[in-house]
This record gives structure tokens, C-alpha cells and sequence, in this order.
């Protein structure tokens, strides 16, 4: 081989090495998605989102089954308003609770839904009623002191 064909051959290998890199690096922020059909979209609302992002998964049982779309604060209310977006092939009941969960200490943030019993499902646009916000370590640890420090401040009279 000569000179040129030995050039060639090496920038389309280098070509190749980085955009896997770029799709890796796409697919690890959840910035890309390959073979999703598009699905249907739900609404929650929260007291408290924690660390909630966009493009957090969705899951029920474990499994991904969607995508937060997008988070907004209502002016009204002020809530967070989540909208989901929910793969096709994936129905949940009218009774449904999502949560905002954590994967360990420090681990992601995601949308967990329980389905319930009910017989009806909710539908593209419909809300999920019955939420239950993030637990925020700080205030749980700051109320927990705050209790102790009354108790010890009531026992010494």
C-alpha cells in the first residue's frame, strides 16, 4: 500500500472512533434516543421536584417506560407542572401515583409510577392526580434537630 491509501484508511478509522464517541456521549446525557416510537403525554404536579431534570426517566416496576418533557413552575399555585412523555405499548390507570424517587444517596433523579385499580386509563393530555414530591434530605435532617432540640429544651424545666 501506498503513502495515500495508508492516510485514507487511518482518518476514516479516526472518522469512525469519534463519532462513536459523540453518540456515546449523547446517549450517556440522555440527549439521544434511537427506535422510540413516540408516545402519549401525561401531567403531574408537585409540591417539591428535588433534583428533577429533563429527559429523567420514567419508570414503573424498574422499567423505563418514558421521559420527563418538561418542568414548569405554575404562577398560580406555584407548583411544579411535569409533563411525561409515556412510550406506546405502556397504559397506567386513572389511580396512578407517581413519585419522585432517587437511585441511592446520590444517585439519579426519576418519575416512579404505581398503577392502581381502576379500570379506566388515562389518556394523551390527562393528569395524574395523586403525586407524592421528593423527599429533600435537608429538610428531613433539619426537622429531625429541630425536634430534638425541643424535646431537651422541654425536659430541663
Amino acid at each position: 500500500m501506498n503513502r495515500s491509501a495508508i492516510d485514507l484508511w487511518v482518518g476514516i478509522f479516526v472518522a469512525i472512533g469519534l463519532g462513536a464517541i459523540v453518540f456515546l456521549a449523547l446517549k450517556v446525557g440522555n440527549l439521544v434516543t434511537l427506535g422510540n416510537e413516540p408516545g402519549y403525554r401525561l401531567e403531574a404536579r408537585f409540591d417539591n421536584i428535588g433534583g428533577l431534570k429533563l429527559r429523567a426517566p420514567v419508570k414503573a416496576a424498574g422499567v423505563v417506560v418514558g421521559r420527563v418533557e418538561g418542568v414548569r413552575l405554575d404562577p398560580r399555585s406555584y407548583e411544579a407542572v411535569v409533563n411525561l412523555r409515556i412510550d406506546r405499548g405502556y397504559e397506567f390507570t386513572k389511580d396512578t401515583i407517581a413519585a419522585i424517587n432517587t437511585s441511592g444517596l446520590l444517585g439519579e433523579v426519576y418519575i416512579s409510577l404505581d398503577a392502581g385499580g381502576d379500570a379506566a386509563m388515562l389518556k394523551d393530555g390527562e393528569r395524574i392526580s395523586k403525586t407524592q414530591s421528593a423527599v429533600v434530605m435537608e429538610k428531613l435532617i433539619s426537622q429531625f434537630l429541630f425536634d430534638k432540640a425541643a424535646e431537651n429544651g422541654g425536659s430541663k424545666k
